[in-house]
């Protein structure tokens, strides 16, 4: 949606910025999805638009920012992941939520699966690139802000106990920058997850991953000289670090989506389905003949 607040004459460079950015941000809605404005930054930087330095982000953010404002740059292709507002549902008569409850009935597809996996993303900002896949294939997933809380991961703990003691295999599939700490943060997931559930846990890092770098080329940052954890990992890569922000959103989707899809027992998977398709059907049934089970029900309670 395109709404001006404001009337502003833009510099040459800036109208060049916003034609860019719109090109973008149409190449991400035709595949379904939104941008945050760090991963809009990454796209310019990895197209050679700007250089990758800070205060080419706040250039950027601000040419953005009066874009907006100016009814050139669409109010809802950019996002704020980190904030929001919440509201309760409401319906006009019980056989709307009839209707939506039958529209929304969702079986544990996993119930009857070997594995439960969860994904676990090191920044709450990208949640929203996770949150479509994970929906798809009803797993649960969680933004981790870092180093998981002590309390996240007693409560992580306490679930894969229970899934362990009834004969199923949690995994968490960890998602991060690749940077000293964002490579241990795997580590230190499994290491935490291992402890609170009283046996092994397995926490697969599917991105970001030294591979993927070499394949898709993210634009690099330098690694931070002031973490503790930056003598081995310079060791290793060298002085560069890169933020999985920079990986398109197709690319992450379809990393997430290729490993689930290699958990899945699908004979099990389909007929969970099936069960649920019957399920749906019998909830619109009910929803269509609403005035019928009122009125059955009334007069039930008349006889007796």
């Amino acid at each position: 949606m395109l709404e001006a607040f404001i009337t502003r004459n833009f510099s040459g460079s800036s109208l060049e910025i916003i034609d860019h950015a719109n090109r973008i941000i149409a190449d991400y809605q035709r595949q379904g999805f939104s941008l945050t404005l760090r991963q809009l930054y990454y796209q310019f930087v990895s197209r050679d638009l700007i250089a990758n330095k800070l205060r080419e982000y706040k250039r950027l953010g601000s040419i953005i920012n009066d874009g907006r404002l100016a009814g050139l740059i669409d109010w809802e292709a950019i996002e704020d992941r980190t904030r929001n507002v919440r509201k309760p549902n409401v319906w006009e008569n019980p056989s709307e939520i009839i209707d939506a409850i039958a529209e929304q009935y969702k079986e544990d597809l996993w119930a009857d699966q070997q594995y439960r996996p969860e994904v676990w993303i090191e920044k709450d900002a990208l949640i929203g690139v996770i949150e479509p896949v994970c929906k798809r294939f009803r797993v649960p997933y969680f933004a981790c802000r870092g180093y998981s809380s002590q309390s996240e991961q007693y409560a992580a703990g306490c679930r894969f106990r229970d899934l362990l003691n009834n004969g199923a295999t949690p995994i968490v599939l960890h998602l991060g920058d690749h940077d000293p700490s964002g490579i241990d943060m795997t580590r230190d997931n499994e290491d935490r997850l291992t402890l609170f559930a009283g046996e092994s846990v397995e926490v697969r890092r599917l991105a970001l991953n030294w591979e993927q770098i070499q394949a898709h080329s993210p634009p690099p940052n330098p690694a931070k000289e002031t973490d503790s954890r930056s003598g081995n990992y310079i060791e290793q890569f060298g002085g560069s670090s890169w933020e999985l922000d920079a990986l398109e959103p197709k690319i992450i989707d379809r990393i997430i989506s290729e490993e689930l899809e290699g958990l899945i027992d699908q004979e099990a998977w389909e007929e969970a389905k099936r069960r649920e398709s019957e399920a749906k059907e019998v909830l619109g049934d009910i929803s269509t003949s609403f005035d019928d089970v009122v009125s059955f029900l009334r007069g039930h309670e008349e006889t007796e």
